[in-house]
């Protein structure tokens, strides 16, 4: 028996446990316009998600998310934002805990547990050159039967992964997600993928999280644009209104030089 906290600490045996690893990953999600060639067609928005190609095994030349190692002495909250400038080049962005992935076979290495980070972005806002190694993926997302079919193109390489979605838990709508193919994309990242659109999808309809993708002047199109491409689906705009009614402001400028009639510019009202 011991007599103090202090006793104790000083006699503890921590050898008789045994040690994992802590990493962290991070999911990068823009919605941006995608090129058009006639400037009288309005551009559409795809959703995208940053990647970086692996130099070194496990997974050699596969496509990740952008992560590494948490160190002995940093902070957890930390980590992501170090990790980011080392692996992208980026920084100061938008950045919440998404989930901890904790499966015993997850890595191949050693016992890894990750907390995995959402981060949210306009990405034509950003003037900062990516490494090598990053690219963004355009995201096409179906989902049929409980299976869920991700693909992701950077216009060179395509990337595919199914993912099997059982209802886990009625009452709080959780959901248990399964790899049941994937070629392209290394370790369990496309969970991580997986569960920050899902996250993402939620959120939207009772946070302001989105305007975290808008420029700072955007139309009430290019937002109700934004919302249907998280959603995957397309939205009334009497049902659009409602739910950004209280979220923007007008602004005394407007859009022009695309071919259509000028379109009232907004901001989002933060008080």
């Amino acid at each position: 028996m011991y007599n103090s906290e202090e006793e104790f600490l000083k006699n503890y045996d921590s050898s008789k446990f045994e040690k994992l690893s802590l990493t962290t990953d991070i999911l990068i999600i823009s919605i941006a316009n995608e090129k058009v060639d006639n400037y009288r067609k309005t551009s559409k928005k795809n959703m995208s998600i940053l990647l970086v190609k692996r130099d070194d095994y496990p997974f050699k030349d596969k496509w990740c998310l952008p992560g590494g190692f948490l160190d002995v002495h940093e902070d957890l909250e930390d980590a992501p934002n170090r990790i980011l400038k080392r692996e992208t080049n980026l920084d100061n962005i938008y950045l919440e805990q998404l989930y901890t992935f904790g499966d015993v076979h997850r890595d191949p290495r050693m016992r890894i547990v990750s907390t995995a980070y959402m981060a949210l972005i306009d990405k034509n806002r950003l003037n900062t050159k990516l490494m090598e190694n990053a690219s963004w993926f355009n995201v096409s997302v179906k989902e049929e039967n409980g299976i869920v079919t991700i693909i992701l193109d950077n216009g060179k390489d395509i990337l595919k992964t199914r993912i099997k979605k059982t209802l886990k838990d009625k009452t709080t709508d959780r959901y248990k997600f399964e790899i049941v193919e994937n070629n392209d994309l290394a370790f369990d990242h496309a969970l991580v993928i997986l569960s920050g659109i899902e996250r993402l999808k939620n959120k939207i309809m009772y946070t302001d999280i989105v305007f975290n993708m808008m420029p700072k002047e955007f139309t009430l199109g290019e937002l109700q644009q934004v919302y249907e491409v998280i959603l995957n689906k397309k939205l009334l705009d009497p049902a659009f209104r409602r739910i950004i009614a209280n979220k923007v402001e007008a602004t005394d400028d407007y859009k022009t030089g695309e071919g259509h009639r000028p379109s009232r510019l907004f901001r989002y009202k933060k008080d």
